[in-house]
């Protein structure tokens, strides 16, 4: 693979790629990556973790694994997940719980029903799942190319753990040739055989 690729190439074929896998080989990988997180994280000593919920007909990492464990096992490690607000630019983010309704906004992900007494500020993050598509060697991500992520992380504060999540589980690509001054590189990427770090 070329070592200067740009973000709409390796997005372009990731997403093929990842559109091929079987549902079974979705779930697989998925279980995988909840195992290589709570191996390589402290997820009990966090206080907040954002995670997003997944959009199954794109084949994201399936969360919810990640979700009910840390409910099964009663970790004091509390949930937030993000909510697409009407200007579809920016992203609100509320607390999940078990009793949490949530319903599905205009893409098909579902969204906790927002209510005021539930909103968690990005500051308060101790670490954060993101999606994505392709990562390179300095850790900047390849997403769906909303910028939504960005922006978000931009928010949280100075030792908020930034961790990609690849069910793909290909190696990082030498460098993505397009990167902005805006975008914010991964401290980590878990991937269904491992995690690397940068």
């Amino acid at each position: 693979m070329s070592p200067d690729l740009t973000k709409a190439t390796l997005r372009h074929a990731a997403l093929a790629r990842r559109a091929a896998l079987p549902a079974a080989e979705v779930a697989q990988r998925s279980a995988q990556l909840c195992e290589q997180l709570f191996q390589h994280f402290p997820v009990a000593r966090w206080r907040w973790l954002h995670v997003f919920l997944p959009l199954h007909k794109q084949h994201e990492p399936d969360t919810w694994g990640i979700i009910r464990r840390i409910w099964a096992e009663r970790l004091p490690v509390r949930l937030a997940v993000p909510v697409v607000q009407p200007d579809g630019i920016s992203l609100k983010h509320y607390a999940l719980t078990p009793d949490t309704p949530l319903a599905e906004n205009r893409w098909g992900i579902s969204e906790p029903v927002p209510t005021a007494a539930t909103e968690v500020r990005p500051a308060q993050l101790d670490a954060v799942l993101l999606p994505l598509l392709a990562v390179d060697q300095a850790g900047q991500r390849v997403g769906y190319g909303g910028g939504f992520y960005d922006r978000f992380l931009a928010q949280c504060g100075p030792d908020t753990q930034f961790i990609g999540l690849s069910l793909l589980g290909e190696a990082p690509v030498a460098r993505i040739s397009d990167v902005l001054p805006t975008d914010v590189p991964l401290h980590a990427c878990l991937m269904p055989g491992g995690v690397w770090r940068f």
